[in-house]
């Protein structure tokens, strides 16, 4: 038995993702992408083989050697330096100063057991701490550096700690392993010229870590987002940390960027309901709104929870958890919670307000990607400013998106970048599959009209004639990818008339010798042309008779055809 889904690599309705067990493959209709577990893993996660080895050993309780050179690549070695870091930060935490950090979280709010669950720090107010620490377990500053944990000098070439006297949260990918960090300044935020520090850092793009791609807290929320068909989005990981200690799970943040085209593609994966509690201030062109306006266009059903002014989701929880449980079951829908604002902050009774309001919203509805539901979004603005909604649908076409509000395009049916198919592969691929429907097809097949086939198609067909359509057998002999497709797409296959396919798969094998016959008249025209230039007669003449040869077959061929043709229409 296979499995269908949709695919987790590119937006799509109709699911043309499909899994075979027997075969251990997966394979997207859509994008094209294949592969066995281990490219699975690899595209899924984003990484190496040695790497996807590792994660998948590490599932299946399989301990592998360290000294395999097939997991020793430079990645691993990354990830080995941030858990060091992440435990050297962890410890740190029983110092004179870290007490006092963490007698900081557990003032927020945040319990002994979440500290620990969540793996929190402290990174000393020293220059070469963490450094110091790594070199002496045998790592080299170039990789600290690398990790994104230390920073070299411009003056003299030596290097630093990139995180120092800061509350440290660790950010973990899909697999829970240290990828990066964010680093909350604690006690004085003012350097000695006396400017202020950022309160929060991150560690910079790594090959581990790239902050437009992760969110915080989802190695955790990815099972209960799916059981709640929901999940909500927050800013910080207090906020994160506070809601998972009081039960709601499906809690995931940025991380220290605004939503990315990336990462919504991920958390679509897991659901299309998004909760937001960002600061939805929607004057300007905030990153928030540009965010917001990049999930609307990619299908997202957004509500949006109001705080109350001047806390965020950790103080409500602290303060009152159920207050909390309260603000999420009154979340607005994006739709009035747009109009909502907009018309409280201008008069719809003045031409102005009216303007005003349709400048705002016009672009928004513009985004809208369903068609009724825009609809909806149409009669509203016109019943609230009095207008038509004719009116309202011909300023709509004038309405431009801006690219950096963003747009569906990223989240089409159609995905970017697939290979496109030569006619030639789809009539070879068409006619494998019709094959292994009907076995007997292809031991129909002259020797002679082998030639006409690509060489790893011929090589498939071969195997395929000799094993006189023993799919069993066939398995034991060719067990390539490319052939492992084939069995699969023939399997899902839907087409059983066995009429149809014997007449589906004659025309892909008459399609095929007319094109190889058409290649080797262009292949002869080419070479009488350079005959005739180099005044070769006797050369022209011979060349001339395999051209008429050729043509002839092709006209045989195409009458063929036409024949078939006018059977199928009687």
């Amino acid at each position: 038995m296979n499995y269908r889904a949709v695919c987790p690599f590119h937006s799509e309705k109709k699911p043309s993702f499909f899994v075979s067990p027997a075969r251990q493959i997966w394979h997207c209709f859509g994008c094209q992408k294949g592969g066995d577990i281990f490219g699975f893993v690899k595209e899924i996660e984003g990484v190496e083989f040695g790497d996807a080895l590792r994660i998948l050993a590490q599932k299946a309780g399989v301990e592998l050697k360290k000294q395999d050179p097939k997991i020793q690549t430079e990645r691993r070695h990354l990830y080995e330096i941030s858990e060091m870091a992440c435990r050297f930060f962890e410890k740190q935490l029983e110092s004179k100063t870290g007490q006092e950090a963490k007698k900081y979280l557990l003032n927020r709010g945040i319990s002994e057991e979440s500290v620990k669950e969540w793996r929190l720090g402290y990174s000393p107010d020293l220059w070469r701490g963490l450094s110091d620490f790594l070199v002496s377990t045998g790592y080299q500053r170039e990789e600290i550096e690398r990790a994104g944990l230390a920073i070299k000098s411009e003056k003299g070439g030596n290097y630093y700690d990139r995180f120092r006297g800061r509350i440290m949260f660790p950010i973990l990918d899909l697999s829970s392993q240290v990828v990066g960090f964010g680093g909350r300044v604690f006690k004085s935020a003012k350097r000695p010229d006396g400017t202020e520090e950022a309160k929060y850092i991150n560690t910079p793009s790594t090959s581990l870590y790239d902050k437009s791609r992760v969110l915080y807290g989802l190695n955790k929320a990815g099972i209960e987002i799916r059981k709640k068909d929901a999940f909500v989005l927050v800013e910080g990981y207090t906020d994160v940390i506070m809601a998972y200690q009081a039960g709601f799970n499906n809690v995931v943040a940025v991380s220290g960027t605004a939503l990315t085209n990336f990462q919504l593609s991920v958390l679509k994966r897991y659901s299309e309901n998004l909760l937001s509690c960002f600061d939805m201030d929607i004057a300007g062109d905030s990153a928030t709104k540009r965010g917001i306006d990049l999930a609307q266009a990619a299908g997202f059903n957004i509500r949006v929870v109001r705080m109350p002014d001047g806390q965020d989701p950790a103080d409500v929880i602290k303060n009152d958890f159920k207050q909390w449980e309260e603000l999420l079951g009154k979340a607005q829908t994006i739709h009035d919670f747009y109009f909502e604002t907009t018309f409280s902050r201008f008069d719809k009774n003045t031409i102005d307000g009216k303007r005003r309001i349709s400048k705002f919203l016009l672009p928004i509805i513009k985004r809208v990607p369903n068609k009724i539901e825009q609809s909806v979004w149409v009669k509203s603005l016109a019943d609230g400013l009095g207008a038509k909604e004719e009116d309202v649908l011909e300023e709509l076409k004038k309405t431009k998106i801006d690219q950096a509000g963003g747009s569906n395009e990223d989240f089409s049916e159609q995905p970017s970048g697939v290979p496109q198919k030569t006619r030639k592969e789809m009539l070879e691929e068409r006619l494998a599959i019709l094959g292994l429907k009907c076995p007997q097809h292809i031991s129909s097949i002259a020797e002679e009209d082998f030639k006409v086939f690509s060489p790893e198609i011929c090589r498939c067909l071969s195997v395929f004639k000799e094993k006189n359509g023993d799919l069993k057998a066939i398995s034991a002999v060719e067990t390539t990818n490319f052939v492992n497709q084939l069995f699969l797409m023939a399997e899902v296959e839907e087409l059983n008339d066995a009429e149809e396919i014997e007449k589906e798969f004659q025309g892909c094998l008459r399609e095929l010798k007319v094109l190889a016959v058409k290649s080797d008249l262009d292949r002869i025209a080419r070479e009488i042309k350079k005959a005739e230039q180099e005044k070769n007669l006797d050369k022209v003449s011979e060349l001339m008779q395999n051209f008429n040869c050729s043509s002839k077959l092709l006209c045989d061929l195409e009458n063929k055809k036409k024949s078939s043709a006018v059977n199928l229409t009687t």
